[in-house]
Formats: C-alpha cells, structure tokens, sequence
C-alpha cells in the first residue's frame, strides 16, 4: 500500500502561482460578492467560446436548471436525456418539475443516441438534455434535426467538454443554451461554479435575473462607485450567483486552457498507445471535424476478457496509490430513480453493461510524465499478475 504522501489524487487541479495571486488581489480589493470580476469572465469565457450570451452561476447544475426554466419546461412536461451522466443532470430537470426520460447510449462513443431519442420524444417533450461524456462531442446534427422536427429545445451539458468542437462550432453554442461546470476536477477549475450560454437575448436576460433572486439589478450595479441604484424583484429566483473570488481563479485558468488541453491530449495519446496490447476496452478514436475535450479517460474492465472484476480492479489501482473514478453507474441503478420513476437498469442495456465496466484513469494537466508512467504501470501489474493467476489455475 502506497503512503498518502504519494498517492495520486484522481482529477487534482493545477493551480499556479497566478491563481493565488489573483485570488489575493480580490481578497484586498474588499469586492468578494458578484462584480467586475464575473462580469470580466462572462466576457472573456464567451469569446473564447464564440457564444453570444454568457451568465456565470455558482454550478452548472444551476446552469442546467436556470436553461430548463428558461425554455418553460414544468410540471407535465417530459425531458429526455442520457443515463450515462452525474446525477445532476436529471435532479435539475426534476427541479425544474418535469420528468426525466432516458435514452440509451450509442456503445462507441457513449454519447446518447439519436435514434433512441427518437424513439423516446412523445407529445410531451420538451427538450433534450445531450451530455458530451468525457469531452466528446454528441451527433448534434441529428439531435438539432429531431429537435426541429418535433419543436423541441436542445441543452447542452458541457460539463465536461470546455474545449470541445463539432463541426468547427463550439459545445454548448450548438443547441439553445450551453452549460458548463468548473467544478475542482474540470478543464477550468474555480473550486465550485459554472456558465450558461444562451442563444437568444431574452432567454440570457431572464437567466440573469433568475440567478440572483429574481432582481433586476446585482449588487456591483447596486453598491458601486457610481452611487445606489434601486432594485425590483420581478421573479422568484435563485441563489445562483458565482463570486468573484471564483471568477478571478476563472480567468487566470482560461489563459491556460489550450494548454491544459494540449497537456490532456499527450497524456491520451500515451495512454492509447501504451495499453493497447491490454485486454481493456479503450475509448473509440475521435470522430473527423471533431475536438475532444479529453476531459476523461475512460477504460472497461471485463471480467471475463481482464480476469479481474470492474471493482476489484478500482481496489487494486487504489492499493498501488492511484485514484481512480467511476463515469458513471447508470442511473437507473439508482434506488431513488428507481422508486421514483419505475426505472430498471435493462431498460438502456447499453448504459447498464457500461456502468458495470468503466473506469476512469487519471488525466488531469497536473500529472508529470513521470505520474503517467505510473498509472500506466499500476494498469499493466494488475492485469498482467491476472493473467498469470488464470493461466496458473487452468494448469
């Protein structure tokens, strides 16, 4: 067993200097809240993007939401999505009062499948919620053409795809809102928060005020330099607001963000390269006219191909110091969803046998070359002493 000391944190950060330094700077300026800061990162997220309408919030759950009640999903209406997801993604189509429907995964690029969501779009449909798993980008053109075809709305769940591409478009500018999650093991890290691009003016606006309780006007508009400023409160909102203490670590991360990815994609390729002669299931190769986020590097552990369990492979990986992650158990494994809603884990097969076999390996910009040897070690140990275990059994 590793000593803590050593062990591999999965998805660690990298912070630098700047990030501090920035983080200091706000702590003297006495601004802390929602000010120039978020209003700064809106910006300069939304060009990096080429989005037209940028809103920070505090999560992309809040991001999610905000987007469903933006497009007048409620009680009775349906949202269909993937089951190949973190849970906050369908709790934020319950809270906005509709039903979640799933659609089961395409088994290459474990994205959802359009033409499961076909199959799942009823009269009561809403919206389609694609999830670009592991910074890989969904089959938007299909997706957009159904959503067209039926009058639905399309919202994104870049969570993991800052720096993903289709088609030479950005995610999250594609459907009619984007969200986004800089969350501590992202591309982008602010400790907690997320954003939310939105296609039409009035849809931003009505997000904006939704975000922070509904007023019309935030507390830099109120208490700056440039004297009180009266607010209305014209909605039932939210406390959805990132601060500026998140938005200064945004921005110092969004210099680097090409270089994390660039970081991520050598970390990929060695990866590809090094375990194919394993017998583990790899991610597919990425699709042409597409970028991958590289957010995730998912393998899967069959039992019968590995000779070792999905499970007892995660405790093995952790014995030699390195964590690992699990993206995702299917959620119609879940007890809640499962009460709830009737949900059966053979109802999306594809997402049920997937979830019992995906592992995700550590691919943060934070690894050394030498932090990628080692796992790449611990990966091949594990499954080369199976391997002897089953030979020697056979014998």
């Amino acid at each position: 067993m590793q000593s803590k000391e050593d062990f591999l944190v999965f998805g660690a950060p990298r912070i630098e200097q700047d990030d501090i330094d920035a983080v200091e700077s706000v702590l003297r300026s006495g601004w802390l809240g929602t000010g120039p800061k978020v209003s700064q990162f809106e910006r300069e997220f939304a060009l990096y993007r080429g989005a037209s309408h940028a809103m920070a919030l505090n999560s992309c759950t809040a991001a999610l939401h905000l987007s469903l009640l933006a497009s007048g999903v409620g009680p009775g209406d349906e949202v269909i999505t993937t089951p190949m997801t973190f849970c906050a993604t369908v709790n934020a189509i319950i809270h906005a009062g509709a039903t979640p429907v799933l659609a089961d995964v395409d088994p290459q690029t474990l994205n959802i499948d359009p033409v499961q969501v076909l199959q799942k779009i009823t009269p009561r449909t809403r919206a389609i919620v694609p999830v670009h798993f592991a910074g890989r980008p969904c089959d938007m053109d299909a997706l957009m053409a159904l959503a067209s075809q039926h009058g639905i709305k399309v919202i994104e769940d870049c969570a993991h795809a800052i720096e993903t591409e289709y088609h030479g478009r950005s995610a999250g500018t594609i459907g009619d809102f984007g969200c986004f999650s800089f969350y501590v093991t992202k591309n982008i890290v602010t400790g907690e928060g997320g954003m939310v691009f939105a296609r039409r003016a009035e849809d931003a606006a009505r997000i904006k005020i939704l975000g922070l309780h509904g007023m019309t006007k935030d507390a830099w508009k109120r208490f700056s330099d440039e004297g009180y400023k009266h607010y209305y409160v014209v909605a039932a909102g939210f406390k959805y607001n990132m601060m500026d203490l998140q938005a200064a670590i945004g921005l110092k991360q969004l210099e680097r963000v090409e270089h994390y990815w660039r970081r991520r994609e050598a970390i990929w390729a060695r990866y590809m390269n090094e375990l194919a002669d394993l017998p583990l299931g790899l991610p597919a190769p990425v699709e042409p006219h597409t970028r991958h986020g590289h957010h995730l590097f998912t393998v899967h552990v069959d039992a019968k191909r590995c000779g070792i369990s999905r499970d007892a492979f995660l405790d093995a990986m952790t014995a030699q110091g390195i964590g690992v992650g699990v993206h995702y158990l299917s959620l119609n494994e879940h007890p809640f969803y499962q009460e709830t809603y009737g949900w059966r884990p053979e109802d999306t097969p594809h997402a049920h046998r997937i979830g019992r076999q995906t592992v995700s390996l550590p691919i943060s910009a934070k690894l050394s070359d030498a932090d990628v040897t080692r796992v790449i070690g611990a990966v091949r140990s594990i499954l080369q002493a199976q391997s002897v275990k089953v030979a020697a059994t056979a014998c």
